[in-house]
């Protein structure tokens, strides 16, 4: 038998092999997720004050589940980071007005961190049944832990900050800021499977049916919840009303340097409560019950200062009500953000310290390593400012008010205890001046309009600079001031002593989330755990 040659330029017929991936593929399956993640973090972002496009949280965290599904934690770390960057950067970018984009970005950098620990999470738990409660309890244990460590925590961005103007706001009289943030995160991550199921419906022709219970569940329940939670929220007065005057004052010019006009500052709202004295006398407003300055009105020391406490006595004589003067004092060599209760016949008498003191903004944690980083921060805080420990309720003309100091409006322990105490109405006393016309004063705003809700209380916000408002207990704004103008704002407010299941329950909700989370993460460990194991047999 004679062999057949093969000829040389004719290639040897072998199996099929799969061809290999373009690099241009390969590169976009890399590049889209990332871009996706980001972007979905700046839509996050654009669902804040002042805008009032609350609703895009949910197609935000819907974008964000879809990155994150299925990825190994390293390639999730990596998407949770940088939808952290996006949602981040642009939302907290007024920390950097005066001081320059260096704190700004390093703010940012840390906290991102705990936004990637939690896309670690959520991917983790992502082919779990009930993922979407899983990923959303995941996201609030994140933020349980922020706005704890370091340095006092940091609550600033909680996704319930954001929706004040949404439908899910009756459910912070319901469980406070961590159910309501679960809320819409359990609707953002249930809209994501509920389209999922829908195009795999198409594909394959075939229903998941548990699956698909589990997704409509949680893009219903949520919206359903917060209609049930609606008779939680009113505005109706329980212990009669109070009228109450807020009066900014406004401030020469802002920046960091308004410090450096302390006399100005306290002047500016001398002469607008005085202004305010003369339009009462004239019948143009009522007479107010009592008088609310914002933070920082007066950061000469009316206790060592004798020309300081005969400007403010005199003030509180022409309105004729007591006034609770935000003030910088010092005592015993250690200084205080001090809230004094200065009655017009007694003059000064109870006063409030700020127990949750601004790290790097009030004192400096590390001191000696930020000064050798950056000697102008530690000549800007010079001396670091004491923390008090007694929550803060005023009784003025017979009316218990809460006082939460600017900073302390984000922590839910700060607001909750003054009602606790005894609060019938709250008060938010601020000092934005610092921060210009940026985004901050609204975000604060909005905080307000949640804690009103939360606790079912009248919450006014006097500003140095504005916005200062009036709240009432549904979170409803219903006097406003601008920017950088001097003026004041008088109302009859209701007051109210009821609690809500927010007030009562405190931080319950938050730690049967965190443990949710847990649970999750668990579900997730344990059979890993146990493969491991037996491969190593």
């Amino acid at each position: 038998m004679t062999a057949t040659a093969t000829p040389v330029d004719e290639p040897e017929q072998l199996a099929p092999q799969a061809r290999p991936v373009p690099r241009v593929a390969a590169l976009a399956r890399r590049l889209v997720p990332a871009a996706a993640a980001a972007l979905s973090g700046v839509l996050l972002y654009v669902s804040f004050p002042p805008r009032t496009l609350w609703w895009l949280a949910l197609p935000a965290f819907a974008v964000l589940a879809w990155c994150l599904h299925g990825r190994t934690w390293k390639a999730a770390l990596g998407l949770g980071y940088l939808f952290g960057l996006g949602f981040l950067l642009p939302l907290l970018v007024w920390t950097g007005v005066e001081v320059g984009p260096g704190p700004w970005l390093a703010l940012v950098v840390v906290e991102a961190v705990y936004v990637a620990l939690v896309g670690a999470g959520i991917a983790a738990v992502s082919k779990l049944p009930g993922r979407p409660v899983w990923a959303a309890a995941l996201w609030i244990a994140g933020e349980a832990a922020r706005a704890r460590v370091p340095f006092g925590g940091f609550p600033w961005g909680k996704v319930a900050f954001g929706q004040a103007d949404g439908v899910f706001l009756p459910l912070a009289a319901l469980g406070g800021t961590p159910v309501l943030g679960f809320a819409a995160v359990l609707c953002g991550f249930g809209l994501y499977d509920t389209v999922r199921l829908c195009l795999e419906t198409r594909r394959t022709r075939a229903v998941r049916r548990g699956a698909a219970a589990v997704a409509l569940l949680a893009l219903v329940l949520p919206v359903a919840g917060a209609l049930a939670a609606r008779p939680l929220v009113s505005d109706r007065a329980e212990e009669g009303t109070a009228t109450v005057a807020v009066v900014q004052g406004n401030v020469p010019r802002a920046g960091l340097d308004f410090n450096a006009q302390r006399r100005a500052v306290l002047d500016h709202h001398v002469r607008e409560t005085e202004r305010l004295a003369a339009r009462v006398r004239a019948g143009e407003v009522a007479r107010p019950d009592f008088v609310l300055w914002p933070e920082n009105s007066s950061d000469i020391d009316p206790f060592r200062n004798a020309d300081a406490h005969a400007v403010i006595d005199g003030a509180a004589k022409a309105i004729g009500a007591p006034i609770s003067v935000g003030g910088v004092v010092e005592k015993d060599g250690r200084l205080y953000n001090e809230q004094i209760l200065w009655d017009p016949v007694k003059g000064p008498g109870a006063t409030y310290d700020k127990r949750q003191v601004q790290p790097f903004g009030e004192y400096l944690p590390m001191r000696s390593l930020v000064g050798a980083l950056n000697e102008n921060w530690t000549s800007m805080v010079r001396q670091d400012f004491s923390r008090g420990d007694e929550p803060g309720v005023f009784t003025l003309a017979g009316t218990p008010v809460g006082l939460a100091t600017c900073y302390e409006a984000a922590f839910d322990w700060a607001v909750r205890d003054t009602v606790t105490s005894g609060a019938q109405m709250i008060s938010v006393p601020s000092n934005n001046a610092t921060f210009d016309r940026s985004e901050m004063t609204y975000q604060q705003l909005a905080m307000s309009r949640v804690r009103a809700v939360e606790h079912s209380r009248t919450v006014t916000v006097p500003v140095t600079s504005g916005v200062s408002a009036v709240i009432m207990p549904d979170g409803r704004i219903t006097r406003r001031t601008g920017m950088f103008v001097a003026d004041s704002l008088v109302q009859e407010v209701p007051l109210r002593s009821s609690e809500t299941p927010a007030t009562r329950l405190g931080t319950v909700p938050e730690v049967l989330l965190v443990l949710v989370a847990a649970g999750g993460l668990g579900l997730v460990a344990v059979p890993a755990v146990r493969g491991r194991r037996a491969a190593r047999r």
